[in-house]
């Protein structure tokens, strides 16, 4: 089946079910879902892990989705409609045309690394979590103890990505507890990597894509 297309473009195909979708939230913020189904012509996603809780979220917030081709990647405008819990899936339908996009959007991918964090703001003392994702742009990771941590505090991040550790100078973007019951706190920093770092968290989230793949009996 085809998505609605941007006026006077040609249609669209629909991504394949288990397709990784982007939800595109702004301020450079995408979070990574994965579209579980087609009904009627609204899209059944994974609810975002980071969401979870958030009454900002709500049925009727507009954003734009992305997945990617080959090539380029497709955009669409959508509204959720409706949330639901057991499993935890979004439902959206479209808010306008999809259009080809060829800009760079980062890549979001990893998880399990330790994170080391230092910071003026938290007494002098480096803060450890575990990585939940990473791209050039930013990182979020769980700390399973508070720490006095702010929106807006400078952080300096050292993280092990397979074959080198990349240290990062960021600026805290959002802390919030960790969601399902588990103790401490999800914190996303966000930055702007060299380019040498930045090839090297993208040949980490590379390899961590591929054996996603062959755990899940991809490849």
């Amino acid at each position: 089946m085809s998505v609605p297309a941007a006026e006077g473009a040609p249609p669209i195909e629909a991504p394949e079910i288990g397709t990784t979708i982007f939800l595109a939230m702004g301020e450079g913020l995408n979070l990574r879902s994965k579209l579980q189904g087609i009904e009627d012509g609204a899209l059944i996603v994974t609810a975002p892990l980071e969401t979870t809780g958030l009454t900002v979220f709500q049925p009727g917030r507009e954003f734009e989705i992305f997945w990617a081709l080959p090539r380029t990647r497709i955009v669409l405008p959508c509204r959720l409609i409706a949330l639901s819990d057991s499993p935890p899936r979004w439902t959206l339908v479209p808010a306008g045309g999809a259009r080809h996009d060829n800009r760079r959007e980062f890549v979001r991918g990893g998880a399990g690394a330790v994170v080391r964090l230092d910071t003026e703001a938290d007494d002098g003392q480096p803060a450890e979590g575990v990585l939940l994702d990473i791209s050039e742009g930013g990182l979020r990771c769980w700390i399973d103890q508070p720490t006095t941590l702010s929106q807006g505090d400078r952080v300096e991040a050292a993280v092990w990505l397979g074959a080198a550790e990349a240290r990062l100078n960021g600026v805290v973007h959002t802390i919030r507890p960790a969601p399902h019951g588990d103790p401490g706190e999800h914190l996303i920093l966000r930055f702007g990597a060299k380019e040498d770092v930045a090839r090297l968290i993208r040949q980490y989230i590379l390899a961590w894509e591929i054996g996603e793949r062959r755990r899940a009996g991809g490849v």
